[in-house]
C-alpha cells in the first residue's frame, strides 16, 4: 500500500482529499500525501492500523502491536502541522483528532459542516485550480514540493530556471492580456498539458 502514496505529490496536478467520517492509519498516510485536505464537521483522523487489519489487540494501533506508523505519516505530518509534540502525541496514543483541532493544527484547510457541502467545496476549488494555468499550477506544484525539503537559497535559484521555462510558453502573455482587460482567469485559453 505504501507504493501507492508517493502517487498523489508525484502526481502534476494538484490532489484534494475531502474526507468525511472517519480517516484511519493508511487514510492518514493517504491525506498526508496529498497538496490540499479538506474535512466534513464529522470527520475524525487517527494514527493507527485499520481497524479492518487482524491484530491481537482489540484497540487495533501500531504502537500496540508493535509497529510504527510505516507509509508517509511520521515523515509527512510533522511538516503539515508544524508542532512535533503533536505528531508524537498522536502516534503514540493513537488518539482521535476531531476536525475542529485538525483545522487548528494545519491537517486540513477547511471544515464544511456535512458530506455534500464538503464535495461541493472540493469540486468549486478543483473547478478553480483548474481554469488557471496549467504551467503556472504544475510549476507552483514542483516549486512547493521542492521548497519543503531544500534551504531557500537553493529553492530561489530552483524556482528562478523555472520561471525561466515558463516565460516560453504563451500563458503570460495571455494572463496579462486578461488582466487588462478587466477578464478573469476563466476567459483565457490555457496552454494544455
Amino acid at each position: 500500500m505504501g507504493s501507492l502514496f508517493p502517487a498523489a505529490p508525484q502526481c502534476p496536478k494538484p490532489v484534494i482529499a475531502a474526507v468525511h467520517g472517519a480517516c484511519i492509519g493508511g487514510g492518514v498516510d493517504l491525506v498526508c500525501a496529498c497538496d490540499i485536505r479538506y474535512c466534513s464537521q464529522d470527520a475524525w483522523f487517527q494514527v493507527k492500523t485499520s481497524p479492518h487489519v487482524p491484530t491481537l489487540s482489540p484497540v487495533p494501533q501500531e504502537v500496540d502491536i508493535g509497529l510504527a506508523a510505516d507509509v508517509g505519516t511520521l515523515q509527512r505530518l510533522p511538516k503539515i502541522v508544524g508542532s512535533q509534540s503533536l505528531v508524537n502525541e498522536l502516534a503514540f496514543t493513537a488518539r482521535k483528532m476531531m476536525a475542529p483541532e485538525a483545522q487548528s493544527c494545519g491537517l486540513v484547510s477547511r471544515v464544511f459542516p456535512d458530506k455534500a457541502a464538503l464535495l461541493q467545496g472540493a469540486l468549486d476549488l478543483a473547478a478553480s485550480i483548474a481554469a488557471r494555468s496549467p504551467v503556472a499550477v504544475q510549476g507552483t506544484k514542483v516549486n512547493l514540493l521542492y521548497s519543503r525539503d531544500h534551504p531557500v537559497p537553493d529553492s530561489l535559484r530552483f524556482m528562478a530556471v523555472w520561471n525561466m521555462s515558463m516565460l516560453q510558453t504563451d500563458d503570460v502573455l495571455k494572463s496579462v492580456q486578461a488582466v487588462m482587460e478587466k477578464k478573469g482567469p476563466e476567459a483565457v485559453t490555457y496552454s494544455k498539458l
